[in-house]
């Protein structure tokens, strides 16, 4: 016990420790302050850690440092052993603005018996400026073939593609609209024995059936009104190489069998022709609808479901990859940059959480859009929520709605079921909003996600 320590617990008594820690935390205005409990749980957040960390109060209250990325690394995380203090060790950590260069100050407690309780820690940047950030080069990231990825399920599907690539195996690609599809079948064909010969691709929804018949199998001269001469179709200028059928799920049921008898007999007819032309084409498909759906509702043969679905290959959603954001926005923020007409260093912690927060339904693409979109319209070196698109505004605007009454108690299953579905479409998958709209805890919302399977 310290001298001052009876004075002290008769002052905290007094004033109310929660006060003081507050205090103490306002006081740390350009640094980050948390605590956390014998279990390394989040017990309390500063002001000064949202700003630096870009992670707000109610996204990390409850959780283990260690299931938090900006403190995987942090003293906390590892329970300080006994006695040991932590007093300005430099690190860098992921923050609201990209990386940051910190120094760490750490004290664990122990109760009577010895048995750790806790700890302080606090992180400061080593300048008043953070500096300049810069997209991350740490071996954890996965630059292949311009899939950029931190994601274990992204490096999963990449480790898939090369071992895939080597084969003959018709590759089904199923994933969300702006998901990168195409770029994995390019990379598939890069990979491969065939990366010298053609890469030709069509996106099935795109064209019209008539016009998609002569376009992937060609035709002959006077096979149709306009018909002037005769046209090699995809299947042919892609011969000895790779063709990327994109939505094949909204490929017409009669062009089908015409497919399925490529991929059988490796020979098609074009348009008005009356020989088999021979050709040696790999197929790599991708669609965001389940095949085994259409399948089902009479929209697809499921003979060649089965033929194009040898290997099938799933791509996340981006909102499924939520430490490839960063990485990716600071990814495109530098490909602006180099134009040179705006030259973004920085990105306001509001922006940040909006970016982060976003569902992003439209996935890379979008993502790619909406940088497009804010070295456009804004100016200056700090990337500002103004500067994004009114959705994010109005999400943002839509979760500071107060929550909506809790429903009648006593629901079936199903109908709990289908309030928390309703609040995730609503909220565009963001658990936050979702769980508020309820007047659930987020830790209650996500049980009950869990046991409806949703």
């Amino acid at each position: 016990m310290t001298e001052h320590s009876a004075f002290l617990k008769s002052w905290l008594l007094q004033v109310g420790a929660d006060q003081v820690v507050e205090a103490l935390s306002a006081m740390l205005d350009c640094g980050a302050l948390f605590a956390v409990d014998g279990e390394c749980r989040i017990v309390f957040w500063s002001k000064g850690a949202e700003r630096l960390l870009g992670l707000s109060r109610s996204e990390v209250l409850g959780r283990t440092s260690r299931s938090i990325p900006p403190l995987s690394h942090c003293a906390v995380s590892k329970q300080l052993s006994a006695g040991e203090v932590i007093q300005g060790d430099a690190m860098e950590l992921p923050g609201s603005v990209g990386m940051v260069k910190v120094r760490q100050a750490a004290r664990p407690f122990f109760d009577e018996q010895g048995r750790f309780v806790g700890a302080l820690e606090v992180l400061w940047p080593e300048s008043a400026v953070a500096v300049p950030p810069r997209p991350p080069t740490e071996d954890a990231t996965e630059d292949f073939h311009g899939i950029l990825t931190r994601d274990p399920a992204m490096k999963q599907a990449c480790r898939v593609i090369r071992n895939v690539a080597q084969t003959e195996a018709t590759v089904l690609i199923r994933g969300e609209s702006g998901t990168g599809k195409e770029l994995v079948a390019r990379a598939i064909h890069a990979e491969s024995h065939r990366a010298r010969k053609p890469f030709q691709a069509v996106n099935c929804a795109a064209i019209s059936a008539n016009l998609l018949e002569s376009e992937l199998f060609g035709h002959v001269r006077g096979a149709f009104t306009g018909a002037l001469r005769d046209h090699a179709g995809l299947f042919q200028r892609a011969d000895g190489g790779t063709l990327f059928l994109d939505e094949v799920a909204e490929l017409p049921l009669e062009l089908q069998a015409k497919l399925l008898r490529v991929l059988q007999e490796r020979d098609f007819v074009p348009v008005g022709g009356d020989r088999a032309i021979k050709v040696d084409v790999r197929i790599v498909a991708a669609t965001h609808r389940s095949l085994r759906d259409q399948v089902r509702e009479g929209r697809f043969r499921e003979d060649l479901m089965y033929r194009l679905r040898v290997v099938p290959l799933f791509l996340p959603a981006l909102r499924e990859r939520r430490q490839d954001i960063s990485l990716l926005l600071w990814h495109n923020i530098d490909r602006h940059n180099v134009q040179g007409h705006r030259r973004v260093v920085r990105v306001d912690p509001d922006a940040m959480r909006a970016l982060l927060d976003y569902a992003w339904p439209g996935n890379v693409r979008e993502l790619q859009n909406v940088m497009e979109y804010a070295f456009a319209v804004g100016r200056g070196e700090v990337l500002r929520l103004e500067d994004l698109p009114p959705e994010f505004r109005e999400e943002r605007a839509a979760s500071a709605r107060p929550p909506s009454n809790l429903p009648p108690l006593r629901l079936t299953g199903a109908q709990e079921a289908d309030l928390i579905r309703d609040a995730l479409r609503e909220y565009g998958g963001r658990i936050e909003p979702a769980a508020k709209s309820l007047g659930m805890s987020r830790a209650t919302f996500w049980r009950k996600r869990k046991q409806h399977g949703l």
